[in-house]
């Protein structure tokens, strides 16, 4: 059975446009940045650790994510819980790369599960998002992230849901879903690319919390502490996804050595990068969030009472 669904979707695959040299040459590129990017340390996929060195009485907190987890582009909100006092005896372990979606998270659980941790964070879903209103960002997710389905908030519910059974299953640990960073900062938007990012990113952050609630696990709001910050002062809207800009931003980072938050200003944004990922005004505040979680012995209460 799982052959014939691999077979069949190859066949289908094979007279997709642009998904020849130059769909290739894009997906090499994209790699090439994609390394670049993630220099200082982190390696694809597997458990970094930033924090206190092994000992006795520490506790290990699993960071499980796309590129805002394994700072590729993106504010080192990790490192900053690490460099905090009251995280001394905090090992932090990232599960991430760039581009991942749910699906892929969910391949990295055994390795999550094998590091024993006390406390895992997940924060996935705004590459779901992407590749569902951007025909690039899906060309992408079809040449490297080898799914095998369509992303559809569906899908990305039932691969959410499994992530967190299986960790509640494999782990006494205590678990933490964190809602999505918006994408751009116009909330009233016209533009029909930014309406739709604005749309989805929203209805991921409510499956998410619908699913914290169901489950019994924490909620960390980082998509509403964020979208009441930028409707109190809205911005510039997203209006394509380009992957030339992240070039230009790799440019600005390495040769030039703008740090995320003079990449951020030049770009025209306040709480982002580039428009998705995160700067330090945003990831400090995801930063507090997981704190508040790390410093309670329980899961919160994230159902609504009617």
């Amino acid at each position: 059975m799982k052959t014939s669904e691999n077979e069949r979707r190859r066949d289908g695959r094979k007279n997709q446009p642009g998904e020849t040299a130059g769909g290739t040459i894009f997906s090499w590129v994209f790699r090439l940045l994609r390394a670049l990017l993630r220099r200082g340390g982190q390696t694809s996929g597997r458990a970094v650790v930033t924090g206190t060195p092994p000992g006795p009485g520490q506790a290990i907190v699993a960071c499980l994510g796309a590129s805002a987890t394994d700072a590729a582009g993106s504010y080192d909100w990790i490192a900053d819980l690490a460099r905090r006092p009251e995280n001394a005896s905090l090992r932090f372990y990232r599960f991430a790369e760039g581009g991942d979606l749910a699906y892929n998270g969910l391949q990295r659980i055994p390795a999550i599960s094998a590091s024993q941790p006390d406390y895992v964070i997940v924060l996935l879903g705004e590459n779901d998002v992407l590749a569902l209103i951007s025909p690039q960002v899906a060309q992408f997710d079809r040449l490297t992230k080898h799914l095998p389905a369509q992303p559809s908030p569906e899908w990305y519910r039932e691969n959410m849901q499994v992530i967190v059974r299986r960790l509640k299953c494999d782990t006494s640990a205590r678990i933490a879903l964190c809602s999505l960073i918006p994408i751009g900062e116009d909330p009233v938007a016209q533009h029909p690319f930014q309406a739709a990012a604005n749309r989805r990113i929203e209805e991921y952050s409510a499956i998410l919390k619908d699913l914290a609630c169901q489950e019994e696990v924490s909620y960390l709001p980082l998509y509403e502490r964020l979208r009441d910050l930028i409707r109190a002062s809205p911005g510039r809207a997203f209006t394509s996804f380009d992957f030339r800009a992240f070039y230009r931003d790799a440019f600005r980072q390495f040769v030039l050595r703008k740090n995320n938050d003079e990449i951020g200003q030049l770009n025209g944004w306040r709480f982002h990068r580039d428009g998705i990922h995160l700067n330090s005004r945003s990831g400090t505040l995801l930063a507090d969030l997981a704190q508040e979680f790390l410093n309670t012995t329980t899961s919160g209460d994230n159902c609504e009472k009617g």
